[in-house]
């Protein structure tokens, strides 16, 4: 199997543009933590996100897609998800393989570059409590504003059904 480069920001723009999803992006400096990004919170409404990368022991591979400041047990959240067992963070590898972004960038729009179904993406149902759910494209110096619906049909449009469950305390 041949690498392939993973896709641009302005692909994934088009991506939406074709599937007449409205977005609107805010470029900023990288951030790597929630700390960093919540200064952005006045100048982009609406749900901020934190993902998490993580993977059973049978290499089922997952992304936690949850509001900023909600905790995820990973003791337990196996059991909501459907893992085979205790999750533990994937590595970067595979984090560039499947969703073609580095640590510090992991995001729900990673979606994108998982041409292979290899990943399960989890949206947090307080999170989808928001109109509007932000994440990086592809990136952690930009922000891209989406609504909840349409974040919906993008991800099916790439293949991925996600599962909308509590995973946060």
């Amino acid at each position: 199997m041949t690498e392939t480069a993973p896709k641009t920001a302005a692909e994934f723009f088009r991506f939406l543009d074709d599937l007449d999803i409205p977005h609107s992006t805010k470029t900023h400096p990288p951030v790597f933590t929630v700390a960093e990004s919540e200064s952005l919170r006045d100048a982009i409404p609406g749900g901020h996100t934190k993902n998490l990368f993580v993977k059973d022991k049978k290499d089922q591979y997952f992304v936690l897609t949850v509001e900023e400041r909600a905790t995820v047990d990973l003791k337990t959240v196996h059991k909501v998800i459907g893992a085979a067992s205790r999750v533990s963070f994937g590595r970067p590898e595979k984090l560039m393989e499947y969703l073609g972004v580095v640590p510090g960038a992991v995001t729900v729009f990673g979606a994108f570059n998982d041409a292979g179904g290899n990943v399960t993406f989890v949206l947090d149902e307080e999170l989808m409590k928001h109109d509007v759910i932000n994440g990086h494209p592809l990136s952690n110096d930009a922000t891209t504003s989406i609504g909840r619906d349409d974040l919906i049909r993008f991800l099916e449009a790439t293949g991925h059904t996600p599962l909308v469950l509590k995973v946060t305390d």
